[in-house]
């Protein structure tokens, strides 16, 4: 169990870097940022960060690779053809079981 003082103090060191983190672009870029490669790096970072959470997250939720993969196919191919987001998550969904469930019957 952790000592409630040693708990504290990582709670506000925790505290700090995350004020820090948050506050540090505010004060040092005070205007309007006008280089387009930065903006536009900028603009990417959320997608990026979003397909480095999930991507791993998707092969490891399933029993299988070749039903996480194939799920994964079926979401990309939907999103393409600009399906709404719960059409795309069930497609996705639906894909994974189906194959799950023909790997059980088949194996």
């Amino acid at each position: 169990m952790i000592r409630t003082d040693i708990f504290f103090m990582y709670l506000v060191v925790m505290a700090g870097v995350t004020y820090l983190i948050r506050m540090l672009p505010l004060v040092l870029c005070r205007k309007k940022i006008e280089n387009r490669f930065i903006r536009s790096f900028l603009y990417y970072i959320p997608y990026a960060v979003l397909s480095a959470m999930t991507i791993p997250a998707i092969f490891y939720s399933t029993g299988c690779l070749l039903s996480a993969a194939l799920g994964l196919f079926v979401a990309v191919l939907l999103s393409l053809f600009e399906k709404k987001l719960l059409t795309v998550a069930i497609g996705a969904c639906s894909t994974v079981f189906i194959v799950e469930y023909l790997m059980k019957l088949l194996g």
